[in-house]
């Protein structure tokens, strides 16, 4: 497998979008894996969702989010008044080819030894959160494949589960390879390109080597200021663009 990009939670913010994938391809990376939630929250839904349509035409992966299955559906009554107003714009935006786009997409893929899934592996269509080590190791236990990289959690960690039993769990240091050693399975979620909410405004995404077993998280700044004016002359929650310079 070449250099593969892990992009997830892109919620309609093209600034950030646009910069994870200057950055990614600069960095080499050959393939992408998309992680779901291409909307919700942002303002350029149409540009996000055709954007990644057209790299799934090119060889990309991509899977469904919950946000995703809500604007394909119309909605989620589960979801907060926010959530819930930005998919019912988020509808008005999209024409019925990107709806349908949404809707054809897999809750999961696995590809060469990897899964790739939005929320878990152990019940990918219940979007439940990984929040701690136990969820990890729930969804580790749940797939034979040795990889799994989620989205859903819009902050980046690793985990890993032993043979042994023995596990443990990373925060990553942006830019640095992480050996992902054969003896042990991995859990990593790169955290969001288009809303993090680990305190640092910087897009979030990974770039995994397979040949090398390496992972690095990265980080890139965008123009988070744009993104934000965008939200708000769309007339979404205004506290969709103010989060989005706190990183929170």
């Amino acid at each position: 497998m070449p250099l593969l990009a892990l992009i997830t939670d892109l919620h309609a913010n093209r600034e950030a979008v646009e910069a994870v994938l200057v950055d990614a391809h600069a960095k080499g990376a050959t393939r992408y894996a998309f992680l779901g939630d291409f909307v919700g929250y942002g303002a350029d839904p149409s540009w996000v969702v055709d954007t990644v349509h057209a790299m799934v035409r090119q060889g990309a992966l991509a899977v469904m989010g919950n946000h995703d299955l809500a604007v394909a559906l119309g909605g989620d009554h589960q979801m907060g008044p926010q959530a819930r107003k930005s998919v019912e714009w988020t509808r008005s935006q999209l024409n019925a080819r990107q709806i349908d786009f949404l809707a054809s997409l897999p809750l999961l893929e696995v590809d060469q030894g990897c899964l790739f899934v939005h929320a878990n592996a152990f019940d990918p269509a219940s979007w439940g959160y990984i929040q701690n080590r136990t969820d990890a190791i729930r969804s580790i236990q749940s797939t034979d494949c040795q990889y799994t990289f989620c989205g859903h959690v819009h902050e980046p960690k690793l985990y890993h589960l032993g043979s042994s039993g023995h596990s443990g769990e990373l925060n990553p240091t942006p830019g640095l390879n992480v050996p992902l050693t054969k003896h042990r399975k991995w859990l990593a979620l790169p955290g969001s390109a288009g809303q993090p909410r680990d305190g640092n405004p910087d897009a979030a995404y990974a770039l995994f080597d397979l040949e090398s077993r390496t992972l690095s998280f990265r980080r890139v700044a965008y123009d988070h200021a744009e993104a934000a004016a965008k939200i708000l002359a769309a007339g979404l929650p205004p506290r969709l663009a103010h989060r989005l310079s706190l990183g929170l």
